[in-house]
Formats: structure tokens, sequence, C-alpha cells
């Protein structure tokens, strides 16, 4: 399962319409809290965050994780907008796995979904 901290309605019909495809098991959470209980409930193989979602407390929801023994193997990757340094460090700092642009998330969905299966 796959696990996706993201409401902007774009990116989520996108990366459901992937999954779909590929057949991937997805969840959607649209808080920290709720990302962070289904963390526990079923360990994701991987957790995207839109890093530029200030609702989600994406980077704190990050930091939380990786400093939670049961929780900070998991892979991570975030994106976005490769103009916003600031996001991409914190994201960096707090020990996102892959931090990557918008613009090549999207290029490069299927591709992530499916190493995550």
């Amino acid at each position: 399962m796959i696990l996706a901290v993201v409401d902007d309605l774009m990116f989520v019909s996108k990366i459901r319409s992937a999954a779909a495809q590929l057949g991937v098991s997805l969840v959607f959470a649209r808080s920290s809290e709720a990302a962070l209980a289904e963390m526990r409930q079923r360990l994701p193989s991987l957790v995207i965050f839109d890093l530029n979602n200030r609702r989600t407390d994406p980077i704190g929801t990050i930091t939380v994780m990786k400093n939670d023994p049961a929780l900070a193997s998991i892979p991570t990757v975030g994106y976005v907008s490769h103009v916003d340094a600031e996001a991409i460090d914190a994201a960096r700092t707090a020990g996102v796995g892959d931090v990557v642009a918008r613009s090549t998330f999207s290029q490069r969905l299927r591709e992530i979904l499916s190493a995550h299966r």
C-alpha cells in the first residue's frame, strides 16, 4: 500500500489514475494526524508528500515520522515547486528520501508507483 499525503485535486486525480492502471493499492490522507495514524496502522511501502501543501504540514509529518523508529525506514518522496528552495531544503533536512519538482513527479509517477508496489 502506498500512502499519499495530498489534497490537491489535480494531483489526487493523477496519482489515483496511475495507481489504478498499475494495480497499486493506494490510500490518501489529508492531514498530518490521518497520515501518521495510517502509517502506524499498516506500514506503507511508500509515502508521497505534496511539500507545498501547508494544510497537511508535510515537514512536521516527515519529522515525526523520521523520529519514530517504527516509521523511520518507510521510503518517502516529496514533490515541490522547483522554485521553492526553502521547502526543498526543509524536506531534505527532515529526511525525505527523494525530493522532485512537481513536473518531474508527474513525468515519473508511474515509475515511482511501480517501484514501491
